[in-house]
């Protein structure tokens, strides 16, 4: 029953997209809160008023998305990992967002569904955040699986080398005069990165949840380390969040 539920919710997103707009004089504007751009002139979401009074939200509570994988059904078809890869393709994964985010924008929507509608663009912005940020979605794919490794303090690596190569790290980060000098370790870094998200992807594929969960530490370490880099100014401490 849950799946045939879920398949409805996909179908029902899909719709949602790719169903083309009843327009007549029809003009593009934008949201003055969040710059959203929508075309006005067209019945609200492209869909029947009947259907709407019918059910006064954007999605029926029996087909509202159990997953963030389900508000994106052209770009992660096949779900979650083990079933779908770990890896998304995120300009197609912004394509799709833009395009339901402006058919589930507020402003389309009759004065009695706004306040649901303003529940669904948040849920679909959530959805988004996260999957597009790899460590969100790690940390997101392991909640679903019952481990927290996103507010979980203990979650660390007992991992000797690495801890002393993330000390190393901050200390080469604090020794640094000029902006020219953190080239090479933003490089290192982005390997860094690059390579925890490859392990990531072959254990979320394994189904090894314990090596997903391990990694997925790690990687907060090295996005930590990434985000002192970026936020680097001569002479301010570096301070390494975990």
């Amino acid at each position: 029953m849950h799946g045939a539920r879920a398949l409805l919710g996909r179908a029902r997103l899909t719709d949602l997209i790719s169903r083309p707009s009843n327009s007549l004089a029809s003009t593009r504007e934008s949201c003055l809160q969040c710059q959203t751009r929508f075309w006005t002139g067209v019945n609200p979401v492209s869909i029947d008023r009947r259907q709407i009074s019918s059910s006064p939200s954007l999605f029926k509570e029996s087909l509202k998305p159990q997953t963030h994988y389900e508000f994106f059904p052209q770009t992660t078809s096949s779900g979650p990992p083990p079933n779908g890869p770990f890896s998304i393709d995120l300009p197609s994964l912004k394509k799709e967002f833009l395009q339901l985010q402006a058919r589930a924008h507020p402003d389309r929507h009759p004065q009695e569904a706004k306040s649901r509608a303003e529940a669904t663009s948040a849920r679909i912005n959530e959805a988004y955040k996260v999957l597009q940020n790899p460590l969100l979605r790690a940390q997101y794919l392991l909640s679903l699986r019952g481990i927290d490794v996103a507010e979980d303090e203990t979650a660390k690596v007992e991992d000797p080398e690495l801890l002393m190569e993330v000390l190393d790290m901050r200390e080469a980060i604090e020794a640094v005069d000029e902006e020219e000098e953190l080239e090479p370790l933003k490089d290192n870094i982005s390997w860094r990165i690059d390579e925890s998200v490859r392990i990531l992807a072959d254990a979320f594929q394994a189904d090894d949840l314990d090596a997903a969960k391990i990694e997925a530490v790690k990687l907060r370490y090295w996005v930590n380390i990434k985000e002192s880099l970026d936020a680097w100014e001569k002479g301010k401490p570096v301070v390494l969040v975990h």
